[in-house]
């Protein structure tokens, strides 16, 4: 009879340690959870720009193809540079024709010059005969009225001296007519700052028929080849920098109250999970776009926060920088894997 009861004592004993194992693992995960968020929605991000010319014309050389590794400075196209250098070179000579018009219009400029100060010195001589002219009447008028001189005399005079005026006021006319010949080269000067602006941007159209990698990075999307007519602004393929990769992790945001810029975090690519690789938080995202057909009222977004009465956490991207890529693996749009560490954040500030 004793025995028939241990019996089944001993039989809950597994039981009670499976309930209670399972508790354990349970308390672990919920422990993990809240100081290990980690999630699977994550994918590789790089920043990358479109290769655009900035001038039209054929391409002339490519000297890098798709998926290419090129560095700062590599040239990746070339334009026709001809009728950009034919432009130059007009330009140009239109300047030095321009320099030889300045030059010679200033020679007339300055004859013109002499000539109006030559007019201001008749000015000054006829100025100084009709005033002699006048002085010698009035001395003859007071003469003539005491008998010492003839009216002939006084005659000659008042001739000579309305002569003098009458030269006078011809010289002062000549002086005006002289001042107002003077053309100057305001005009031409003019014309060669706008050749020399011309001159500029011919100058820069012919650097922009080379185009050169800005950064390290990887050639994506290339699809043309020589002899394909460019346009400006239009772009021949894409460059992925290759020098800062990042993480985009999509967190409940139930999980974002102590994530922070600078939280560390392990990541794992699927392309080979058993690599793992460090980051730190770079920012988290402010904003996402409601995927279930919410409404505008008023300016503010209605969002409905429940589907079949179940209440759903939204999810906000957490751009996280990867501080060891592996140039190899990483790849823009690879899934990846995100486990942050808040809590060593929170130890490293106190």
């Amino acid at each position: 009879m004793t025995e028939a009861i241990a019996t089944p004592r001993r039989s809950r004993l597994p039981v009670f340690l499976i309930v209670l194992l399972s508790f354990l693992t349970l308390g672990y995960v919920i422990w993990q959870m809240e100081n290990s968020p980690s999630t699977d929605d994550a994918y590789v991000y790089a920043d990358s720009i479109d290769v655009v010319p900035e001038v039209n014309g054929r391409i002339v050389e490519l000297p890098v193809h798709d998926n290419q590794l090129v560095r700062k400075g590599d040239l990746l196209l070339r334009v026709d540079a001809r009728p950009y250098q034919d432009a130059l070179d007009q330009a140009k000579a239109r300047l030095v024709t321009l320099d030889y018009q300045i030059a010679l219009t200033q020679r007339s400029v300055n004859a013109q010059t002499y000539e109006a100060a030559s007019a201001v010195a008749v000015i000054e001589r006829a100025r100084a005969q009709a005033k002699q002219a006048n002085d010698t009447l009035q001395r003859l008028e007071k003469l003539l009225a005491r008998g010492f001189v003839s009216v002939e005399a006084v005659d000659q005079a008042r001739t000579l001296q309305r002569s003098t005026a009458a030269e006078l006021n011809t010289a002062m006319l000549q002086a005006k007519r002289a001042s107002a010949g003077i053309s100057g080269v305001d005009a031409l000067v003019a014309q060669r700052a706008e050749v020399e602006a011309q001159i500029s941007i011919a100058e820069l159209n012919l650097e922009f028929t080379e185009v050169r990698a800005p950064f390290d990075g990887r050639v994506a999307s290339l699809r043309t080849t020589v002899g394909q007519f460019a346009t400006a602004n239009k772009a021949i393929f894409t460059l992925i920098n290759s020098r800062h990769w990042y993480v985009v992790a999509n967190f409940r945001e139930t999980d974002l109250r102590d994530i922070k810029a600078g939280t560390p975090a392990n990541l794992y690519l699927l392309g080979d999970t058993g690599k793992r690789f460090h980051g730190q938080v770079d920012s988290i995202s402010f904003g996402v776009l409601p995927d279930d057909g919410g409404t505008v009222v008023e300016g503010l977004p209605r969002v409905q926060r429940s589907i079949n009465w179940v209440r759903v956490s939204q999810r906000f991207p957490v751009k996280i920088s990867v501080l060891d890529p592996d140039p190899e693996l990483f790849r823009v749009g690879a899934s990846a894997v995100a486990v942050l560490s808040p809590r060593e954040t929170a130890e490293n500030s106190k």
